[in-house]
Order: structure tokens, then sequence, then C-alpha cells
């Protein structure tokens, strides 16, 4: 996908569906119950939402993105709105190209894992065990394969089963532990995208399956 283009709202005749003005409420919710300690790494950062969020609660984020669109209207919004959090254009691929110095008690990817190539996994899950601490903790949170069919209008690329993203995760963190999550999108309005039964929440986003994953850095 050319993550720029669906950042100038011109892939999903809209925002894309990812950006729902908020972080993801199951983030949210490990924010929340004190399972977010800093430094933290927001590992495919989008607009911001997630890093924003924590910048207001006091914690030290860094943001980073394939994205330059992105990464450029976090970067405003922390402005506008008098936050510390930093943002990083870059491949995450090939974090050491970064340079950066600091280590991260937390790393967070909200939805960043599916939307990597299947062969960038394993360089992708490396770095980020390279620029975390020790005993620091990863969440991921990750679509699985009953999301969406891969020929819908708004598909959504590699989709995992558990025992995948498991194994992958496994190869570099230890304490792997998963359970059944979901995400929040706001579906465009594309024709040919069909019916569906998942639930919608209050603010009239739909649920879609999804995992959310816990590991360690021993």
């Amino acid at each position: 996908m050319d993550w720029d283009a669906a950042y100038r709202n011109e892939i999903f005749m809209g925002p894309p569906p990812w950006n729902i003005g908020a972080p993801q409420p199951e983030i949210l919710a490990l924010i929340e119950a004190g399972e977010v300690t800093g430094p933290v790494l927001d590992a495919g950062c989008g607009v911001g939402d997630v890093a924003l969020a924590l910048a207001e609660r006091g914690y030290d984020v860094t943001g980073i993105d394939l994205s330059t669109v992105a990464v450029d209207e976090a970067s405003r919004a922390a402005a506008e709105r008098g936050l510390p959090a930093r943002f990083l254009q870059g491949d995450l691929r090939d974090i050491g190209a970064l340079g950066l110095t600091e280590k991260f008690n937390t790393v967070i990817d909200c939805t960043l894992f599916h939307s990597l190539p299947v062969d960038a996994r394993d360089d992708y899950l490396r770095g980020i065990l390279d620029a975390a601490a020790d005993g620091a903790v990863l969440h991921l949170l990750v679509f699985t394969k009953d999301a969406l069919p891969a020929d819908s209008p708004c598909p959504i690329p590699n989709q995992v089963t558990e025992a995948e993203v498991r194994d992958a995760v496994s190869a570099h963190w230890t304490q792997v532990s998963t359970r059944p999550s979901f995400v929040a999108v706001k579906l465009p309005d594309i024709p040919g995208l069909p019916p569906h039964n998942f639930p919608i929440d209050d603010a009239g986003r739909v649920q879609l399956p999804a995992l959310l994953l816990t590991a360690r850095k021993n």
C-alpha cells in the first residue's frame, strides 16, 4: 500500500479506516490499567493517536512510522497541543538506521504487524527487541484472518492466525501470551463492501476480530 496516499485520504475516499481519532480501545485499556511504563516506543504510530494519549498522561514516548504524511500530522498535533511526544519517519525493519539512543520499557504495535511484508517480520521483531530495555514488554494488536476477506474492496494485508503471530514473536521475545481482541474501525462506504455481522460500538465503529499479544524481553 502507498501509506502516504492513504494518509492523504486518497485511497479510502476519506481517512483510513483505522484512523478513529483516538487510541484503539484495547490499547487505551492497557494504559489505564497501568500495563504501560515509559519510555514507550509506538511502532507504526500513524497520526499519533496512541503516542499523543500517552504524552497527555506524562509518558516519555517516541512514535515511528514509514509514512512522512502521518508523521508530519502527528508532529503538528503534538505541537498544537503542547505535548512533548517525539515522532520520527523511518522504516522499523531497519530501526538501527534511526540512531536511537534511548531504550524503551514498553513497545506498542497497534496494527502494524499485519501491514509488514511477511518476509520483513523477522527483521522488524529483531529491531524492536534491540531497541527495548531488558525486561521490556511488547503489546501487539493484530488483525486475525477472520477480520475481512482478502477480496474485500477494503482489504487488510497479511492477517494472521494465532499460531502464526505467536511463532513469529517467540523467535525473539519470551513469555508470549495472546487473547482474543478487536480493532475498532470506521469502515468506508465503498461499493461492493459486503454486509457484516461484526459488533458496532456506541461511536458507530465496527469491531473487527483481532488478537492482543503480550511478550517480554528477558
